[in-house]
């Protein structure tokens, strides 16, 4: 058998002991569970020939009670002149033939159930629980206290089918929580709430939840589905409320929401309350929307907008992920290479008396530097990166600053700038076409975008509108406004149709966007393998030129 190298062994060696850890685990685990498998399998072929008992009966006398339902059938047909005299007789037959066939033809499951439901110890359970219950709106009926401000209350209760449900609800008393879950078909146990409740499940900066893009795509097309179908908005938010009531979170939302639509507050104003977890540019546009009477058509306006920023997300993510794993790969490569394989050369050098060059010794020195300042190297590496994180989100000059850089990069800075123009394109032609006014639209734009240096250009717009001047004046001669853009609102401006020539130029800059990503991404992956190719051939060459000046010396 070859004897294998110390190389090749030192990097076969995590590769094998991962893979005889697995090993290990896998016997282990399988080891203790094999009796419980032993244990369900048996039970399951118990459970399993049970069913299949059952159901043979079952089909028996279901056949049974066809038979005598045909017999009936027919001696119903032939005393056709009696039925006026025994109907009353006939129709206490037929609840008796029915009960019969419940009786027989009942499934395996209400089998299941009636046995549960008949146990003694559930129930004194559903016993204590009405009894909770009625003592719970015992107190309540003078527990009145309402609280100044919404309070953050949290309830056990049972659902229609006797499921017991913990969650949240914000309102102003216990009592209007009773009353909503009551109404709701619920059977409330117990309503509480407590600082600790407030810290953990009140709405704070640490515990918002914010409706993804997916989300709002998803609950926009079904509500205006519904709308148009008839069904009223409060029955139509209940219903979404049951879809998207697997999450304990979107069910506080949806529950706050349809009570406040039950108390007769305007949609917007029921959302205006969730402003945390619901964008600000939906809520305006659907205030602006109850104003116009065109709810329906407004919410498929949004579910279209959030499709398109959900597709251009996610554009983003493919062209970036391909060159993110290539550097990241790189990089390990570069550092298990420095940490693991150049030592190695180190001591074959040391033995045999090679003469080293400058760049050997200069790679080997690197070495050597990472082996000993590995974890003060990762260390400043995270803390220069929470460093510039913490700036960006908390200083506003800082943030300013490093945008503006980023922005004028020769190649990411045109995917910035076209992004940003797309999204404010496409938002400013949704509030115009939503007679939103455009003092209102520049505010919500500004509260939209991240970008600091597109915010400034939103209130100087705005001020120059208080000034009686035009929208395009803002856009002049600015840096980050394209001119294409440019003279599409002037355009729009003298022909009067701005909202109609603000989606041209968002999708226009959207075709660009995708456009220059895809050139990115294709320059990007060349590149990073180019990169790689060197770093790691130039580190094999140092190692190897070494042992070439050896090989000629014997020689």
């Amino acid at each position: 058998m070859k004897k294998q190298s110390p190389i090749i062994k030192i990097l076969l060696f995590p590769i094998n002991l991962l893979k005889y850890e697995a090993l290990g685990i896998y016997y282990t685990c399988y080891a203790l569970l094999y009796p419980f498998i032993f244990i369900f399998n048996k039970i399951g072929d118990i459970i399993f020939k049970n069913y299949e008992k059952s159901s043979k009966k079952n089909s028996n006398i279901k056949e049974m009670v066809e038979e005598e339902v045909n017999l009936d059938s027919g001696i119903s047909a032939f005393k056709d002149e009696e039925k006026q005299v025994e109907k009353k007789d006939s129709k206490k037959e037929t609840k008796k033939e029915d009960q019969y066939k419940l009786e027989y033809t009942e499934t395996l499951e209400d089998k299941w159930n009636k046995f549960y439901n008949n146990l003694s110890f559930v129930k004194k359970q559903k016993e204590k629980d009405l009894a909770q219950n009625r003592s719970l709106f015992e107190i309540l009926q003078t527990d009145t206290e309402r609280s100044e401000k919404p309070v953050t209350y949290k309830y056990v209760a049972l659902d229609s089918s006797g499921k017991k449900v913990t969650n949240t609800f914000y309102a102003y008393s216990k009592m209007e929580v009773y009353t909503y879950l009551t109404g709701e078909g619920y059977t409330v146990l117990s309503i509480e709430t407590s600082k600790y409740i407030e810290l953990f499940y009140g709405p704070s900066e640490f515990n918002n939840f914010h409706f993804k893009n997916k989300d709002l795509i998803f609950w926009l097309t079904q509500l205006s589905t519904y709308l148009k179908a008839g069904i009223t908005l409060t029955d139509s938010m209940r219903i979404l409320g049951k879809q998207m009531s697997k999450s304990p979170r979107k069910k506080k939302v949806f529950d706050s929401i349809i009570y406040n639509l039950t108390l007769g507050e305007s949609f917007s104003s029921a959302l205006e309350k969730q402003r945390n977890s619901f964008p600000a540019l939906l809520i305006s546009m659907i205030k602006a929307a109850e104003a116009t009477g065109e709810l329906e058509e407004t919410l498929d306006d949004l579910a279209d907008y959030y499709t398109e920023l959900e597709n251009t997300r996610k554009a983003m993510i493919n062209a970036m992920s391909y060159p993110a794993i290539i550097s990241v790969f790189s990089i390990a490569v570069v550092v298990f290479i420095l940490l693991y394989v150049i030592p190695q050369f180190e001591g074959v050098y040391a033995s045999t008396g090679a003469t080293l060059n400058g760049y050997t010794l200069w790679i080997l020195n690197l070495s050597k530097f990472f082996d000993k300042n590995f974890a003060f190297i990762m260390g400043g590496l995270v803390l220069i990166i929470a460093v510039i994180i913490a700036l960006y989100k908390k200083v506003k000059s800082f943030r300013k600053n490093f945008q503006i850089f980023a922005m004028k990069l020769p190649l990411f800075g045109n995917i910035i700038i076209y992004k940003e123009m797309n999204i404010f394109a496409k938002t400013f032609a949704s509030l115009l076409k939503n007679n939103v006014f455009i003092t209102d639209s520049m505010n919500l734009l500004s509260e939209i975008t991240t970008n600091e240096v597109y915010k400034e250009i939103m209130f100087r717009t705005i001020n120059n509108i208080a000034r009686g001047e035009k929208i395009s004046t803002s856009f002049k001669d600015q840096w980050a406004v394209p001119e294409v853009a440019y003279y599409m609102i002037v355009t729009g401006e003298s022909t009067g149709e701005l909202a109609a020539m603000m989606s041209k130029v968002a999708d226009y800059y959207q075709t660009e966007h995708k456009t220059i990503i895809n050139n990115m991404k294709n320059f990007i992956e060349p590149a990073m393998i180019i990169f790689l190719a060197v770093i790691v051939g130039g580190i094999v060459l140092a190692v190897i030129l070494p042992m070439f000046s050896l090989y000629s010396q014997i020689k």
